[in-house]
């Protein structure tokens, strides 16, 4: 048989780091001892020890880790942290990102821890938070079924808002197994498509019987929650890490409810004072048409003609035309009548009517008018014409 081959001191220290890493107890581990050795390097990472009566612990808090924060030796506190290895020396580590003085208890220094952490991821960012919707129509419910919040919801939500659905998804809201059952109740919510908004309620009670919406998973539960979540759990002075996140927190249950939805009477009394409001303005609206129709109207009727006065008027125009076109009439009719006198007087036929006759002679087939008795001689032949027709004469 053939000896196991030696390991390196770096093999094994790997090892052990390795171990001591993947195991889930020794990565979120709470420890509360006294600060002892305390010392501070150049760069700002703090070294000490936590100790007991029986045992120490190295411990280093590097300087992102609460770098505001004071130690002094003799300190006792709370620490959050891992366990490793520091290879270069072989030596167990407690690697802390969380301490506070040991007076404030184990919850509160929990509550601090997870807040800070989340508070740095974005969790709490006011400008993530979503605006409720107006008249949601779809609720979302997570709470204990047999629990007092459930009744005082449903009183509200009928009471303000009875046109909302509620779907409740159940859970333990108290208890080891709650932070797990809430997670769930989200989730199962998560899934419905015709949701508008969630509520998660519980009553009062110690800071242990809310321990639940101070886990993480609940947290990150509402953080990723697709619609807005409304957050009414304990009383009034009670905040939890789940408040923190959610986009709006209610003190009560009943309260949650409230501001979830709107008041239907309110709404009411707002609509009928809107229709009231409508109502005059548009009293108000007909009233001024109504008046300028009637300006209008007087204007029109005042610039319109009068049919009887433009009747006298045409009537009136109609004698002044026809007598100014007999008058017309009567003086063309006595320039033409005059006219034709002149033309009459220059008429030959009216000088012939009167004895006259125009005498002319025949020569080479032309017939030049004779007014001079010079003009002929014995033998010439002359055509005479007198008023009602002529005849030839022979001068001799």
């Amino acid at each position: 048989m053939n000896p196991p081959s030696a390991l390196s001191v770096s093999a094994v220290v790997s090892f052990l780091r390795e171990v001591l890493e993947a195991n889930e107890f020794f990565s979120d581990l709470w420890i509360q001892g006294e600060v002892s050795n305390y010392s501070r390097s150049q760069v700002g990472h703090r070294y000490f020890s936590l100790k007991d009566a029986n045992a120490a612990l190295r411990t280093v808090l590097f300087r992102d880790n609460m770098s505001g924060f004071q130690l002094k030796d003799g300190e006792r506190v709370i620490a959050h942290g891992r366990i490793t290895i520091y290879p270069q020396r072989g030596e167990l580590q407690f690697v802390a990102d969380f301490v506070r003085p040991e007076g404030v208890g184990i919850l509160a220094a929990k509550f601090e821890e997870l807040r800070l952490r989340l508070e740095a991821e974005g969790l709490f960012d006011p400008g993530r938070k979503r605006p409720l919707p107006r008249f949601p129509r779809t609720i979302g419910l997570v709470t204990s079924p047999t629990g007092a919040a459930l009744q005082d919801i449903r009183n509200v939500l009928a009471r303000r808002w009875p046109l909302a659905t509620i779907l409740l998804s159940p859970a333990l809201v108290q208890g080891e197994q709650a932070a797990g059952q809430v997670t769930a109740a989200l989730r199962r919510l998560a899934k419905e498509p015709a949701l508008d908004l969630a509520i998660v309620a519980r009553g009062g009670g110690s800071a242990e019987d809310l321990s639940a919406f101070n886990d993480e998973r609940v947290a990150r539960a509402i953080y990723g929650f697709p619609v807005p979540v409304v957050l009414g759990v304990g009383h009034e002075t009670d905040v939890t890490i789940a408040d923190l996140v959610a986009d709006l927190r209610a003190p009560t249950p009943s309260a949650a409810a409230e501001r979830a939805v709107p008041d239907a009477a309110q709404m009411e009394q707002a609509l009928r004072s809107i229709d009231r409001q409508m109502a005059s303005v548009a009293r108000g609206a007909l009233a001024e048409q109504a008046g300028r129709v009637e300006s209008q109207l007087r204007r029109i009727q005042y610039a319109a003609p009068d049919p009887v006065g433009l009747a006298i008027n045409v009537r009136s125009l109609v004698r002044d035309m026809q007598a100014g076109l007999e008058r017309r009439c009567a003086a063309d009719r006595a320039r033409f009548e005059n006219v034709a006198a002149r033309i009459d007087s220059l008429n030959p036929m009216a000088t012939l009517a009167r004895g006259f006759a125009i005498v002319q002679k025949e020569l080479s087939g032309k017939k030049p008018v004779v007014n001079s008795a010079r003009k002929v001689k014995p033998g010439d032949r002359l055509s005479v014409s007198v008023a009602d027709g002529a005849f030839w004469a022979e001068v001799s």
